[in-house]
């Protein structure tokens, strides 16, 4: 139906993420979103205002609400899964390439061209530092739940580590820097003097 595209867009609570781990705190794509967002945008600003580099912030948090918007259609397949072998990974992303264009249907035509750059990201820039907020979001729920005890995203943290330490954008390793550290404290342990 047109002009259904947000009333999809708000079901994407429903769709959990992780779904072959044991989540001591479950995520869905919705909160997964928008944690990437709040990163990509950062992501941004240090590429702007640390590293000097020429990039729209507020294109890039934005868009980064949408990456994942093609699982209101396919569900969030696990990584083994999606990665087992490249003619599944492959098939995947032409999957949600349909499934992005779909959703791109189902708003009205004169928001259309608005809209299209950020569900279908062809700027080279701006998907890699949300494919990186992608990534950092996944490791931060990785350190709360190992905090919460939960053995189960060990190997998950160690890998997914491993990907951002070789990750070559500089303004990834200044978030590992200067931001990842403040995942693992506590409440009582964050400085929320003033």
């Amino acid at each position: 139906m047109k002009n259904s595209f947000f009333a999809l867009i708000s079901r994407m609570r429903y769709i959990g993420r992780w779904g072959l781990m044991r989540n001591s705190q479950p995520e869905n794509i919705q909160e997964h979103s928008h944690m990437v967002s709040v990163i990509a945008h950062a992501l941004a600003v240090i590429r702007q205002d640390v590293f000097d580099g020429d990039i729209d912030p507020n294109l890039v948090a934005t868009a980064a609400l949408y990456h994942d918007a093609s699982e209101i259609f396919t569900g969030d397949l696990p990584s083994p899964i999606k990665y087992l072998n490249p003619d599944i990974l492959t098939a995947y992303r032409q999957v949600e390439d349909v499934a992005m264009a779909k959703l791109l249907t189902l708003l009205p035509q004169t928001l259309q061209q608005s809209y299209e750059p950020l569900l279908t990201v062809v700027d080279p820039d701006v998907h890699q530092l949300i494919k990186s907020a992608d990534r950092l979001s996944a490791y931060i729920k990785c350190l709360e739940e190992l905090r919460a005890g939960n053995n189960e995203f060990r190997a998950a943290e160690r890998e997914i580590l491993q990907s951002l330490e070789n990750n070559p954008l500089p303004e990834t390793q200044y978030f590992m820097e200067h931001f990842l550290p403040g995942f693992r404290l506590t409440l009582d342990e964050l400085d929320l003097s003033v």
